[in-house]
């Protein structure tokens, strides 16, 4: 087979890293790819929001499968004009990719169809926002943290946490005012501030069964202790001690199914993967949001999981086969550690040359997985804010833990930061 990923991060790393040890594939392309990925695939120079020069590849070279790594592509329709051509690509189309490229959309569609979640508040504009928060504080403590989400994408940075009236404000002027997300912050969601542990259930799908992968649970503030703003993730790891599989279950029954039917109502059928953030609260499971693709970086924790083969995964999701695949998980813990440049998840430099990646490769319970790389004149150098992950996998999730962090312990670039606390949580819970 001949199998084309989009994509350039360390989640299409990951997939591509995962593909390349299925025996059905023979030719294994990327678009664009990085300097880890093209250790295992051709790295194609398109970007992946130029879907029609993706489209022409993919038929000039003949792709059988076509995998969408990040969001931004389905939104705008890849999978439309992929089908169009009568070509094979996993992934939603462009009306239910809107679960996560509309904040939005995704709220309506939880309130409809009673799929639980936060209660909120849509703002179609800034005196909307703000007349909403005035009442809400005429209502409430000062101090009382409330949640504002950007409608659109915004590189799963566009989530304020305030913690007071004041930073609520703030927040809301900087979004649809000084519109530090763009045209993404020109309309807001307004939630109640649920309060719990957090974990991401994914599932695979075919539009008619829904497959849960392993549980993970992701580490999104830049600080350690949960700390500083959020950015795209900077660890995750799995098992997850608060999502055990009777939660898993329930987050099937009453979220990840109940969504699916719901897009299939629409006329639609989902297809590809359909990722659930979850808090569990004092009143039950409720769903913070939905993702029409794989995490990053929980991606980096689910394939080294995985023991069955991918491929035939991926082609009974559009053959609208997938109950008849069975999917197999080895029966240990795996942890990812992101290394960020100095001053993500703001203004950060690249260029700089990274170190040390051949110990990693030397050790036996880890593997790199790069995010923002680049060749540059036979070095591999920074290219992101996100750099490179290192996942550790051991028989407990302390192992796995210490595991990664001795393969990051040999990464070295100037400016590099990582969090050090990274499964805190889980270790706490197994003391």
């Amino acid at each position: 087979m001949r199998i084309l990923v989009i994509g350039g991060g360390g989640r299409e790393h990951a997939l591509v890293w995962k593909i390349a040890q299925s025996p059905l594939v023979n030719t294994l392309y990327c678009a664009p790819g990085n300097a880890g990925i093209a250790e295992y695939a051709e790295c194609v120079p398109i970007k992946v929001t130029d879907i029609d020069a993706l489209a022409r590849f993919a038929e000039e070279h003949s792709i059988d499968l076509t995998v969408v790594g990040p969001e931004a592509p389905l939104t705008a329709g890849i999978v439309d004009k992929f089908e169009s051509m009568g070509m094979r690509i996993v992934g939603p189309s462009a009306s239910p990719a809107q679960l996560e490229g509309s904040k939005i959309f995704s709220k309506r569609l939880m309130q409809t169809y009673g799929i639980p979640t936060a209660e909120f508040h849509i703002c179609e504009n800034q005196e909307d926002a703000e007349l909403f928060l005035h009442r809400f504080y005429a209502q409430h403590p000062p101090h009382t943290p409330i949640v504002i989400k950007a409608d659109g994408l915004a590189a799963g940075k566009g989530v304020i946490v305030a913690q007071n009236r004041e930073e609520a404000h703030a927040s809301i002027r900087a979004m649809m005012f000084d519109q530090v997300f763009g045209e993404a912050g020109s309309k807001v969601v307004i939630e109640e501030c649920l309060f719990g542990e957090e974990a991401s259930i994914i599932a695979i799908t075919d539009g008619f069964d829904v497959v849960p992968l392993v549980p993970t649970q992701d580490h999104k503030r830049i600080g350690e202790g949960d700390t500083g703003l959020n950015t795209g993730g900077m660890g995750a790891y799995s098992p997850v001690p608060c999502a055990p599989s009777e939660i898993v279950e329930e987050v099937l029954e009453r979220i990840l199914r109940p969504a699916i039917r719901a897009i299939a109502d629409l006329g639609i059928p989902y297809r590809g993967f359909l990722y659930a953030g979850i808090m569990l609260t004092e009143t039950g499971v409720k769903t913070i949001e939905f993702n029409c693709r794989l995490g990053d970086p929980e991606t980096q924790v689910i394939l080294p999981l995985l023991e069955s083969d991918i491929v035939p995964l991926l082609l009974a999701v559009t053959d609208c086969t997938l109950a008849q695949v069975p999917i197999r998980w080895h029966n240990y813990a795996a942890a990812t550690v992101v290394a960020a440049s100095g001053g993500y998840p703001g203004d950060y430099e690249t260029g700089k040359v990274i170190t040390g990646l051949d110990k990693v490769h030397e050790e036996q319970n880890c593997v790199a997985f790069h995010s923002g790389t680049r060749l540059e004149e036979g070095q591999i150098v920074t290219n992101g804010g996100r750099v490179l992950s290192v996942t550790g996998i051991g028989a407990s999730i302390m192992d796995a833990v210490a595991n990664a962090y001795i393969g990051m312990s040999h990464i070295q670039f100037e400016g590099i930061y990582y969090r050090g606390d990274i499964a805190s949580r889980a270790l706490r819970s197994s003391q």
